[in-house]
């Protein structure tokens, strides 16, 4: 396996080049603050954007912990990539990661300032200090699960190939915990009002009886219990009902939703 190295201090657009760096040496896998990354899906990992303090995310993209290390040892025997890029803020930071990984010496390093210009790393600063602002180098769609709870913003960089064509490549932009704009928490309460505030106007259904929710770590999942009128196709209109609470809460909130569950205790008749 060839061992590739994108170095740059923090701050400085390490993640959003990433990608690039990536095609330009036909490098399918990255390694990038405790994530592995094939392509457009994170394989495994634990994102030090998720820590708490700088400290414990220094500590996660250095893999200290035994099970997160051992966990992405296993998956890279999985794979057995061909190449891979290590991304770090020094070279003895890339090197530590390598061999915590157990793959030895890195064989190449690529450096921010021989892929970035002036202007690029000095806009990533900015967006850094000021905004608090971090790219992770994959689609939000595969982001938000590990994400839930957090700003997250949509990435879409165009590149044009040599033969002329344009490539779209998705990033996300994330808020870590350890920003000023980090994650936020809504409680049940404000949670089981947006559901209510979604089904106001729901085709079919006369009332809400119930709504719980369950908090789990990657996001929330919802169960309510109504009361519909015989009006349509009854399955259709709870499908739709789903959808609808679906799209609103998670649009309002950033909260990944594992699942809306609808259940039909009583049929109001005409």
């Amino acid at each position: 396996m060839k061992k590739y190295a994108l170095v740059g201090v923090s701050g400085t657009g390490k993640s959003y080049k990433a990608m690039t760096v990536a095609k330009e040496n036909e490098i399918e896998f990255i390694i990038d603050d405790g994530l592995l990354i094939k392509g457009s899906k994170i394989l495994g990992g634990k994102s030090a954007k998720r820590q708490h303090t700088k400290i414990t995310a220094v500590k996660t993209a250095l893999m200290f912990e035994k099970e997160h290390r051992e966990g992405l040892i296993s998956l890279l025997d999985d794979y057995n990539p061909d190449k891979i890029l290590i991304l770090g803020t020094s070279v003895k930071m890339v090197q530590r990661i390598s061999n915590a990984l157990e793959l030895g010496d890195i064989d190449q390093f690529i450096y921010i300032d021989e892929v970035s210009t002036p202007e690029e790393i000095k806009k990533a600063r900015y967006h850094r200090r000021h905004h608090g602002k971090h790219v992770i180098p994959a689609p939000t769609l595969e982001v938000k699960k590990d994400f839930s709870g957090y700003f997250l913003d949509t990435l879409n960089i165009f590149t044009r190939r040599k033969n002329n064509e344009i490539e779209i490549t998705e990033k996300t932009v994330v808020r870590p915990t350890f920003s000023y704009l980090g994650k936020y928490t809504i409680t049940n309460k404000a949670m089981t009002q947006l559901v209510e505030y979604s089904s106001r106007d729901a085709v079919g259904i006369d009332s809400i009886l119930r709504i719980r929710i369950k908090e789990e770590e990657d996001g929330i999942r919802i169960r309510l219990d109504v009361a519909v009128k015989m009006e349509g196709s009854i399955v259709d209109n709870c499908e739709k009902l789903q959808k609808c609470i679906y799209e609103n809460v998670e649009t309002m909130t950033q909260i990944n939703i594992l699942d809306v569950n609808v259940t039909v205790r009583s049929i109001k008749m005409k």
